[in-house]
């Protein structure tokens, strides 16, 4: 039987919005790492049967199969098809679940996933801004009773039906950003990250989002961002990001012949729909889902990687699982190293996976929340020593 295994995965630093990233174009930014992993695997181009690319604002500089544009920008041969796809938070990690059944069906030896966001550039929303009617048709608002659906409804929803205190939101926002300060003087994303060159002519070489200055006393100053009775508020919810991601992915026999080591291979993979007013609990359902058809339990998990899209989001989770928090973004997540929506799955699949090589992890589980109530989840398998 076929299997997909990841032998490469590499993802840029994340900018804060107007920061380090924000000159570079972000078809540009998705060809550096797609350089990067082929570098660092050294796997010629032209061996590559697809690049599967996640990416949300499909428009301006991101629109016209930003996948496409990103293979041509890279100076890969012009044989190297690509295709983008949107599944909103989601969008990479759900490529890198194509990627995979491609090549476990026989239609790839070798894929590329992963994805790219500039929300500088791009700003959030702005695939709704273009003047050409309402995403939600009448049907949509008729089943709902005219509900619009929005995320920070959705995170308070969370917030309010597992009992989440602002306290609790802020404390667990501050120790993202403790584990990821921790983490980085540690070391620990240096085999993940490949520096990117900017106009300027510097290199930013490590994440801009993680803040060693927060305390629990500067997050509780923050207002709530709606209601005024709110316990969402911009320090324990995600930061507005610039990044990109990939993994190099092919079966475990196109790996013996190239005589690469593979990281990890995709255990199993799963996608959830859920509430869309709720919008945000789907990582519960998919969670639930992953384990059951891969016949493991919650302890069998080593590490967890559940994006922080908001605190209550993990904090729901937790609560609904009862897993244990310490295994739970060990190393910061979205909240301390930012979350550019269409690259973040495939972030978030790059740091899992070096994570558990480092530290001997055989089983990792990612999952994440997405626009109109769904949710993907990943087991990852390490293959070291088996």
């Amino acid at each position: 039987m076929r299997d997909a295994v990841i032998v490469e995965a590499v993802r840029t630093p994340v900018g804060r919005r107007k920061g380090g990233l924000a000159e570079v174009h972000p078809v540009d930014l998705s060809a550096t790492v797609l350089n990067a992993i082929l570098d660092r695997a050294g796997v010629e181009a032209g061996l590559v049967d697809d690049v599967v690319w996640g990416c949300v604002g499909q428009v301006g500089e991101q629109a016209g199969n930003i996948a496409r544009n990103a293979v041509l920008a890279a100076n890969w041969p012009e044989s190297v098809p690509g295709t983008t796809i949107e599944r909103q938070c989601g969008s990479s990690q759900q490529a890198l679940h194509f990627a995979a059944a491609g090549v476990i069906s026989g239609q790839y030896d070798i894929a590329v996933a992963g994805g790219v966001e500039s929300m500088t550039r791009i700003p959030m929303g702005s695939a709704r801004r273009v003047g050409l009617g309402d995403a939600n048709s009448d049907a949509i608002k008729k089943r709902y009773d005219g509900i619009e659906f929005n995320q920070i409804r959705g995170a308070e929803s969370l917030a309010t039906k597992y009992e989440l205190s602002r306290t609790w939101l802020d404390e667990y926002a501050l120790r993202s950003h403790q584990r990821a300060v921790r983490a980085l003087d540690e070391g620990r994303f240096t085999g993940e990250i490949f520096p990117v060159a900017v106009p300027d002519g510097t290199k930013l070489e490590s994440d801009e989002g993680i803040r060693r200055t927060s305390t629990l006393e500067k997050l509780g100053q923050l207002d709530p961002i709606f209601p005024e009775d709110g316990r969402i508020t911009a320090g324990n919810a995600s930061q507005i990001s610039d990044g990109a991601a990939a993994l190099l992915v092919m079966s475990g026999e196109r790996s013996r012949q190239l005589g690469l080591t593979p990281i990890a291979r995709v255990h199993t993979a799963t996608v959830v729909g859920d509430d869309p007013v709720t919008m945000l609990a789907g990582p519960i359902p998919a969670t639930a889902r992953v384990l059951d058809r891969a016949g493991l339990t919650l302890d069998d998990i080593g590490a967890f990687e559940v994006n922080e899209a908001f605190a209550s989001v993990v904090g729901a989770w937790l609560r609904a699982t009862g897993a244990s928090e310490d295994r739970v973004n060990p190393l910061g997540g979205a909240i301390a190293l930012g979350h550019p929506l269409g690259g973040s799955g495939a972030r978030l699949a790059t740091t899992l996976v070096h994570h558990m090589r480092a530290e001997g992890i055989r089983y990792g589980l990612q999952t994440m929340c997405e626009g109109g109530g769904m949710a993907n989840a990943t087991i990852f398998e390490n293959l070291a020593d088996r």
